[in-house]
């Protein structure tokens, strides 16, 4: 399956460009992404669109977009498992933004069910993520979950590792870290 995962900034070309040039069984979007830079994903209608929202995302856009909103869902497609969690770590106090205690996200993704592919905006504490900075921090539950679970795959932007140190599998699950858009295979 050829996914295009995009996250945290627009893509560097029109997604209709990417589309017309790379085969894409599903479209997935990772959060932090302003309505205006994926406003074209309303005119695709024959590609499946799943998402999760970010926590700079104002979590109204999805409908309009025709995306699948993935937030402790799941959604089955060419026989695998997709499901997903939004926002990040809280670090202010702001009430509609999408952040979550640690402890709220461990609670909630406690019985979450089993996927193949997890599509997160915020990674599992420890992979790729920032500890000692609370805003990149990753998430305890999301950690707990992929230990458990074991995912083939994660998909996540939100922070920003460097190549040399980036996390790119965590027991068995493969973790894709997206910025911008990347197309990848899955299997």
């Amino acid at each position: 399956m050829h996914i295009l995962a995009i996250a945290d900034r627009p893509p560097r070309e029109k997604i209709s460009s990417i589309l017309a040039r790379e085969h894409v069984d599903l479209i997935v979007t990772l959060g932090d992404l302003d309505y205006f830079d994926i406003a074209e994903l309303a005119n695709v209608t024959d590609i499946p669109k799943l998402g999760v929202y970010g926590n700079h995302d104002s979590g109204t856009s999805f409908e309009s977009l025709g995306i699948i909103n993935m937030h402790l869902g799941t959604f089955t497609l060419g026989g695998l498992v997709f499901g997903g969690f939004e926002g990040c770590v809280r670090y202010k106090t702001d009430p509609y933004a999408k952040m979550y205690t640690q402890e709220q996200a461990t609670q909630l993704l406690a019985e979450f069910p089993t996927v193949n592919v997890m599509l997160v905006h915020c990674p599992p504490f420890g992979v790729n993520d920032e500890p000692s900075e609370i805003a990149h921090q990753g998430f305890h539950g999301l950690r707990t979950y992929v230990q458990e679970k074991r995912p083939r795959y994660l998909l996540h932007g939100h922070t920003y590792p460097k190549e040399i140190s980036m996390v790119k599998r965590f027991l068995d699950t493969e973790v894709v870290y997206v910025h911008k858009e990347k197309v990848l295979s899955i299997y």
